[in-house]
């Protein structure tokens, strides 16, 4: 009896860390608040509990694990296993991916921007670039046009943007630079007590962001139809996290991505944009509309400078710049 005992106790034992052995736990990176801009990873972080039992559970952190602008460097030195950043914060670790920030690319919807920023991420010269960090792309955060909400004068055209400090990031900053206002590069969390401050007197955002960090709070004009382009705010996760996952967990998790997407453009289409316009119109905030005619010139003049300096900078580099900027202006041309 006592060897039986014995015998069973062991095989309970042997069960119960091979249990432990199978678990999985990761922690996650972002930062802000939950808001329409996370709520992908929220849903994949659901989705995973919920298809692995709760053996596979990501554990997500707003600013406690990192600073947005260092989420990339925790992810190569495996300080956690997943994380968000902007491509548009620190160009020179990703420069690959800042094709898909250019300005007026002319990209017309969140599904759109799913499917070039998938298609990008998979490109060898793409996983090469972001393999330097031990990080492997997992999907992005897709983002409407950006647009402005400034404090004081109201623009009556775009040259009342000269001289005007903008809180402009990547392509976009670039695409400022050609109407004389001044970009500067923050991150979403010190936007608000810039504006609040002085240091900016306006600020780019995509409405989520807006809301988040409440530039309209103090906010006075909103430009409606600037849309002068977007960020590119991939999730990435270690992959030696990745590759240490067990065959069920990897497909799990990856498997999850396009529902995860799925409900993030339904959450920002649905719930976010209808809540943008009463929120500018409670606050008694103007919205500037610009005529086709400077949309045009503004177009023209930023557009085709950004693309060439942004491929003779990449190719100097090594990137194959001329194909990404072909591959995505291509898929856009095509409607993909």
């Amino acid at each position: 009896m006592q060897k039986f005992l014995s015998q069973t106790a062991v095989v309970a034992l042997t069960v119960a860390f091979a249990g432990e052995a199978m678990a999985a736990e990761w922690n996650v990176s972002l930062w802000g608040k939950r808001r329409a801009f996370t709520e992908h990873v929220e849903k994949l972080a659901e989705l995973v509990d919920q298809k692995t039992n709760g053996e596979f559970t990501l554990n997500i952190s707003y600013g406690g694990l990192s600073k947005n602008r260092e989420n990339l460097d925790g992810i190569e030195i495996g300080a956690f296993e997943m994380a968000q950043f902007c491509a548009g914060y620190h160009r020179d670790k990703n420069p690959s991916i800042t094709v898909l920030e250019l300005p007026f690319l002319g990209v017309t919807s969140l599904e759109q921007e799913v499917a070039l920023s998938m298609a990008v991420y998979q490109h060898p010269a793409v996983v090469a670039d972001l393999g330097r960090w031990n990080a492997t792309l997992l999907m992005p955060s897709p983002l409407p046009q950006y647009n402005i909400v400034g404090v004081g004068d109201v623009p009556a055209t775009l040259d009342d943007f000269q001289g005007l400090t903008v809180r402009a990031t990547g392509g976009i900053g670039a695409a400022m630079e050609t109407i004389g206002a001044v970009p500067t590069s923050m991150s979403a969390t010190e936007v608000r007590q810039a504006m609040d401050s002085g240091v900016i007197k306006a600020a780019s955002f995509a409405p989520h962001a807006h809301m988040s960090f409440g530039t309209i709070e103090n906010g006075t004009w909103w430009t409606a139809n600037l849309n002068p382009g977007t960020l590119n705010c991939p999730v990435v996760v270690n992959t030696d996290a990745l590759n240490d996952l067990s065959d069920e967990h990897r497909a799990v998790l990856l498997e999850s991505v396009p529902e995860a997407l799925d409900y993030y453009i339904y959450n920002y289409n649905n719930k976010t944009m209808d809540a943008w316009g009463p929120a500018l119109d409670e606050r008694g905030i103007t919205q500037v509309t610009f005529s086709e005619d400077e949309i045009t010139a503004f177009k023209d003049a930023a557009a085709a400078p950004a693309a060439q300096a942004w491929i003779e900078e990449n190719t100097a580099r090594g990137l194959p710049a001329q194909e990404l900027y072909d591959m995505v202006t291509g898929m856009i041309a095509s409607g993909s």
